[in-house]
């Protein structure tokens, strides 16, 4: 797992795993057939992109705005199969599991890094990181059950 010497060196590696989770949406947009499909991704890439220009804010000097609230885990994404993204034809629902699985990985690479800092102030930026995440995750389940589960 990565070092990180200061909370910039942090935020670099955000950033850039925001767009790399955005350059991911935006290649499965591309590869898909379905219409649908292709709005989805593009959304979900547009919305990593919002998460960067954050980030890209709070680098700035931009204010670090930390919730206390917790937030919220269905638990979906985590008794779901992996989804290989190297096919064209993904349905809505591995499109969902997709994004479930990709925002926990970051969520969980977030709260792994805050608990190995002994530096409050890195610690704060990791677990808003994590936070966020979490609420991404959340709701992709949310949509996933309300689209999925309950057609079943």
């Amino acid at each position: 797992m990565q070092n990180f010497k200061s909370v910039n060196e942090i935020l670099e590696f955000a950033i850039k795993d925001e767009q790399r989770a955005a350059n991911l949406y935006t290649d499965l947009a591309k590869r898909s057939r379905n219409d649908e499909m292709r709005r989805t991704f593009m959304q979900f890439s547009l919305e990593e992109l919002g998460h960067k220009k954050k980030l890209e804010r709070i680098q700035t000097g931009g204010e670090l705005v930390v919730s206390d609230a917790k937030v919220q885990d269905l638990k979906i994404g985590d008794y779901l199969v992996e989804v290989s993204t190297s096919r064209d034809d993904l349905s809505y629902q591995e499109s969902l599991i997709v994004a479930m699985k990709e925002e926990k990985a970051a969520f969980k690479l977030y709260s792994d890094l805050a608990a190995r800092t002994d530096d409050p102030a890195t610690r704060e930026v990791l677990l808003m990181l994590a936070q966020e995440e979490a609420k991404h995750k959340l709701r992709f389940e949310i949509e996933y059950d309300d689209q999925i589960l309950r057609e079943h």
